[in-house]
């Protein structure tokens, strides 16, 4: 297991709680599970709340996991595909501002995000068979295990960014 996101983030994750020893099944399960359950924590609320140590809106987080889950399915299957497993890094910051993320209405968003985790769930599933190992300049090589693992974490995390927007809009 390619050990990037625990040397990040802790494990478990120091912010969010993440436990880095669930099983690539459990990490997919928990990506596909991820649109219905961002729909129930933001169903009636304001997506345009922004907590104030976070840079982005709770809304802005859908369309982050969206764009992430995107990549590297993208990713994942292009390797699964022949292309080869030779990869790069993204500014997430430069895309949100690029596509304007606070200005996305949430129902649009979540609808995206239900699209791109069940196009993620087939790209990592090919891979998986395909025994995809990715090369990224920054992490090094990433099994598609270990990209589940890291875009597990990330669905779970920013899905502890919009909760606790939403609860400090509450006190």
């Amino acid at each position: 297991m390619n050990a990037w996101g625990r040397a990040l983030f802790g494990d478990p994750c120091r912010e969010c709680g993440h436990d880095w020893s669930m099983t690539y099944e459990e990490n997919v399960a928990l990506v596909e599970a991820v649109p219905g359950r961002y729909a129930a924590l933001l169903d009636g609320r304001d997506a345009a709340l922004r907590h104030p140590d976070l840079a982005w809106t709770a809304g802005a987080y859908v369309c982050h996991v969206t764009d992430n889950l995107r990549i590297w399915a993208e990713r994942l299957m292009a390797a699964a595909l022949g292309g080869g497993g030779d990869i790069t890094g993204y500014d997430d910051g430069l895309l949100a501002r690029a596509r304007v993320y606070d200005r996305v209405p949430v129902a649009g968003a979540l609808w995206s995000l239900r699209h791109a985790a069940a196009t993620w769930v087939e790209a990592v599933e090919r891979a998986m068979e395909a025994g995809v190992v990715l090369r990224h300049p920054d992490r090094g090589e990433q099994r598609t295990a270990d990209v589940a693992a890291t875009n597990a974490h990330d669905a779970y995390h920013h899905e502890w960014d919009i909760r606790r927007t939403l609860e400090a809009a509450l006190s």
